[in-house]
């Protein structure tokens, strides 16, 4: 079966840019949708090393519906990774223009959004402000499914980089060596996976017949763990008991208070994750489907393979 022309949007950002080079990696011929001007050198730089590596620079904007709609003729699948997170930017409502340009294109198979997260199908029950994330997107799949365009959704959990990278703790991104704060008695289950993985898997589900009009789930086996046994594990890695604390669901939310408006929307994320255990307190039903089920040939990397880097 011939492969998939594949449209990246937010294609220079933190999970865009590994799509692209997944999407390459797989041997689909590959768009990256970039604005007409560009003011970030590292952006430019990168967009010519797609360019080196295989991949067609599409100029667009979203503020211009006929370069979205010209765009999007050019392939068969569109994934679009504009960022959903607060202290980066938020920008998940913008993809109804994207929506738009699509129903009008009229010739694209799937549409893949900007998800990666956790499944905002399962958070109506979320906290202020933290919320406005599933809120958002929920609205872009109510706008996708009433446009009769062909979806797939991407639950791709907990990223490795922001959550193993502080042992789980909000505001860290590289893991202590002396101390370390356990949320309750740090045994509620999450699901952390590599950022590549992510990447690969996403690319892997475009032509699958099986993920079609799905949620996707990541969930590998291995990387379902608490935060105790995230901590366990670096532990190991350095040889060495971190000193322990805990903090209370109670002081957890008290603690947002005098926070930006930024930080308490993700720390709302991190309590439902790390306190409630919104990653892995359901199974999937037949609207879903899981990644390490459906490829089960794939080779992921494991926690503790990822927690080496630190060492």
């Amino acid at each position: 079966m011939e492969k998939s022309k594949v449209l990246i949007v937010g294609g220079t950002g933190y999970i865009g840019k590994r799509l692209v080079r997944a999407s390459l990696a797989q041997g689909h011929q590959t768009f990256v949708l970039h604005r007409p001007e560009i003011v970030d050198i590292e952006k430019v730089q990168l967009l010519l090393s797609f360019k080196e590596e295989g991949a067609t620079l599409v100029s667009g904007s979203f503020q211009d519906h006929q370069s979205l709609v010209n765009a999007v003729k050019l392939v068969d699948v569109v994934i679009c990774a504009i960022s959903g997170v607060h202290i980066r930017s938020h920008q998940i409502l913008l993809q109804l223009k994207l929506i738009h340009a699509i129903k009008e294109a009229g010739n694209v198979k799937r549409f893949l959004p900007s998800e990666f997260g956790t499944d905002p199908a399962r958070m109506p029950h979320a906290l202020e402000p933290g919320r406005v994330t599933f809120d958002d997107k929920m609205v872009i799949r109510k706008a996708i499914e009433e446009a009769g365009i062909p979806f797939t959704y991407i639950s791709a959990n907990c990223f490795a980089g922001y959550f193993l990278g502080g042992l789980c703790q909000p505001g860290f991104l590289i893991p202590s060596a002396d101390s370390v704060v356990l949320f309750g008695d740090g045994n509620v289950k999450a699901i952390y996976v590599d950022e590549d993985d992510i990447a690969m898997y996403t690319i892997k589900t475009i032509d699958d017949p099986r993920t079609l009009n799905k949620t996707v789930y990541i969930r590998p086996p291995e990387n379902i763990l608490s935060q105790r046994e995230v901590v366990q594990i670096w532990e190991k890695l350095i040889g060495k008991e971190l000193q322990k604390s805990s903090i209370s669901a109670e002081q957890f939310l008290s603690s947002m208070e005098g926070q930006s408006y930024e930080q308490r929307v993700g720390m709302v994320h991190y309590y439902h994750v790390c306190f409630e255990g919104c990653l892995t307190n359901f199974e999937i039903g037949e609207e879903g489907v899981e990644v390490c089920e459906l490829y089960p040939q794939i080779k992921y990397t494991t926690v503790e393979e990822y927690m080496k880097r630190y060492v």
